[in-house]
């Protein structure tokens, strides 16, 4: 969708009349709806700036002139472009307007940078790596583009910015690589924009290549294909074993079958932690893109998106693969069956509904099955752990049953978690009193699991086993506030505890905690963790878990005030109190149980509450099997012989 277009002399006519913008809103108002006024002061003052660049004679009169393309299924917009040919090819120039006017460098962060928006200073994709995306997001899914070899030359323009003297942070060496694959022109940089253009644009096209790239077919280009298969191909961390395969094999039919037949379909694939189900996810991403299908990888929370695409990409440079990986709200009246597979992971995460205020759009499970063809949901219903998770196997049956959409359904057993041992995850299940298992006194071999009475001594161990492959992390329940988020102060503690103990949580870094190196040093909450996996993890259960009268017994009230996870169930307890009560305890102990099982050797456990430590310790003593100890449990022989040594 393109909101303003014409051909060059147009563009400068409707400039210099002053009928650019209400074109621009008229054709807006139209096309989207209900315009920003902050945008609108933004096209006023830039195309102004562009007018004067295109006043120069040798930029063809009929090169086409188009502003605001939102390229097709996904919520990106290209700034301006300017078509045309050169002697050999057809031409896209392609322009990122930015107002900026102070830019601060960030380290440690692939193409990030801090600028003043919404009324502060916030860290945002540096410009010339979003003029590239853009222009790699079109070449890979536009079918126009890739049959008709037209080139894209994607660029930046920060009119308001003035050149540094000295270090320039905009074009710090640390930016070269995006800033070769798309030039930076800032303030007084006009002359050499114009010689960029016309290096390209040659000759006019009469808008006849906008036309192609608003209309052309999606469909995954050859070289995205390629560099998928290239970089899931030796990558150890998404092998699959097992019934991963089997799945993955009926996933492949039902993903042809929905293209043979245009039937929808709908895969159910049921799995707990350490099941693979995120692995498999992947690996049906590149595979079915690799089919020529528009593939998305679909989750709630940024978390998983950024370490899989990260895990995925290994050394390969941050790139268009992003654009795969999707948040579970990118689906508001998107047209149906505009994607050929939706991967969903963590289904049961998704909302009822979108947006930071949960009032956008529709339910997302209806969303996404309306949006594909083919729709594939991983879920585990036993981790729902805010209130606003609305994923459920009942509701995808209703919402498919709606678009008479075929379903199938699968289940994957625990293969990587735990040492490959479904037992752990069972007794924690019945340590919970989530419900009642066999497992009351086994949980396999092989599996290391400690309840320490020192925080000091647990915090150390991870520490030192996180120095063999940065796979051990801190994690804890939701009950202390987030003293300092959006600031890094070191010195305040969030989390204090018995024995000098004294941690913060993550420092903002969320998406990509998991396996930063000096993530070990910050402690992590379910929403920082879930759908991710360690080798150890050493949990905190904060007072909102507590052992009385033989029982495990929750307290919502001992939460964070930061905590958004259970909103709104002060009100629901005074309108009705046991229903508030049922929820709550389900969803504190679905948390504890996602904390509990994301280590893959071994979980080690502090609780605040002495009368919960105690209980744990017996349930461990009850244990009647021959423990094998892991590579780094000095030589014990069993639970209870490394209990009894600190106890």
């Amino acid at each position: 969708m393109i909101i303003y277009e014409a051909i060059k002399s147009e563009f400068l006519h409707d400039v210099f009349e002053d009928k650019l913008i209400d074109n621009i809103v008229n054709n807006y108002t139209e096309k989207v709806g209900r315009i920003n006024k902050n945008e609108l002061r933004s096209w006023d003052n830039s195309m102004k700036f562009m007018h004067l660049i295109l006043l120069d004679t040798e930029i063809p009169d009929d090169a086409g002139v188009a502003i605001e393309f939102k390229i097709p299924y996904t919520s990106k917009r290209v700034d301006f472009l300017i078509s045309g040919s050169d002697e050999t090819n057809q031409s896209i120039v392609i322009v990122e307007l930015k107002q900026w006017q102070d830019i601060e460098k960030v380290d440690g962060k692939e193409a990030i940078i801090k600028t003043f928006l919404g009324g502060g200073v916030r860290e945002t994709t540096h410009p010339s790596y979003q003029a590239w995306s853009y222009a790699a997001l079109i070449k890979d899914y536009n079918e126009n583009v890739q049959e008709n070899q037209m080139e894209l030359y994607p660029c930046a323009y920060l009119h308001n910015y003035i050149k540094v003297d000295g270090a320039d942070p905009i074009i710090d060496d640390s930016y070269h690589y995006y800033v070769e694959k798309a030039p930076v022109f800032r303030k007084g940089d006009a002359p050499k924009l114009r010689e960029f253009i016309k290096r390209y644009i040659k000759y006019g096209d009469n808008k006849e290549n906008l036309y192609k790239i608003e209309n052309g077919r999606i469909r995954p280009s050859k070289s995205l294909q390629d560099s998928l298969l290239n970089m899931l191909k030796g990558n150890k961390e998404f092998v699959m074993i097992d019934d991963q395969k089997v799945v993955y094999e009926a996933a492949k039919m039902l993903a042809k079958e929905a293209q043979r037949t245009n039937q929808k379909q709908v895969l159910i694939v049921k799995g707990g932690p350490g099941t693979g189900k995120s692995v498999l996810a992947i690996n049906l991403l590149v595979e079915l893109t690799a089919q020529n299908m528009v593939c998305q990888y679909v989750t709630k929370n940024a978390a998983p998106r950024a370490i899989y695409a990260k895990k995925l990409k290994k050394d390969f440079r941050k790139g268009h693969i992003d654009n795969l990986f999707k948040g579970s709200g990118s689906y508001i009246d998107v047209p149906t069956n505009t994607f050929d597979v939706l991967i969903v992971d963590e289904a049961h995460r998704l909302n009822e509904k979108s947006g930071m205020f949960n009032h956008l759009g529709d339910n997302q499970m209806k969303e996404i099955i309306n949006a594909s063809k083919f729709a594939i949901f991983f879920i585990d219903e036993r981790q729902r752990v805010t209130l606003k998770d609305a994923g459920s196997i009942t509701a995808i049956h209703q919402f498919a049953k709606k678009f008479s959409a075929s379903v199938s359904t699968a289940l994957l057993n625990s293969q990587f978690r735990c040492n490959g041992s479904d037992g752990y995850l069972a007794w924690i299940d019945d340590v919970l009193q989530i419900r009642k298992t066999a497992n009351e006194s086994y949980i396999g071999s092989n599996y290391d699991f400690r309840v320490y009475s020192d925080p000091v001594e647990m915090r150390d161990e991870i520490f030192r086993l996180n120095q063999v492959n940065n796979k051990a992390r801190l994690l804890a329940g939701y009950c202390w506030d987030w003293k300092k988020e959006g600031k890094n102060i070191s010195q305040i503690h969030d989390i204090e505890l018995p024995g000098q103990f004294g941690m913060s949580w993550n420092l903002g870094n969320s998406d990509s905690w998991a396996i930063d190196e000096n993530s070990v040093h910050e402690i992590g909450c379910i929403h920082t963790s879930q759908g991710l996996e360690f080798d150890y993890v050493g949990v905190i259960i904060g007072d909102d878990m507590y052992f009385s009268d033989d029982e495990v017994k929750t307290d919502f009230k001992k939460r964070a005030k930061t905590d958004s996870s259970l909103k709104g169930i002060k009100k629901l307890s005074k309108e009705e109190p046991e229903k508030a009560k049922q929820l709550a305890d389900e969803i504190i102990r679905n948390t504890y149980r996602t904390l509990l099982t994301r280590g893959q050797k071994g979980c080690f456990v502090y609780c605040t509450d002495k009368e919960l430590e105690n209980y744990l310790c017996g349930r461990l003593r009850e244990i009647q099997n021959n423990y094998q100890p892991n590579e780094f449990f000095d030589g014990k022989e069993s639970v209870a012989e490394e209990r009894e040594s600190y106890e």
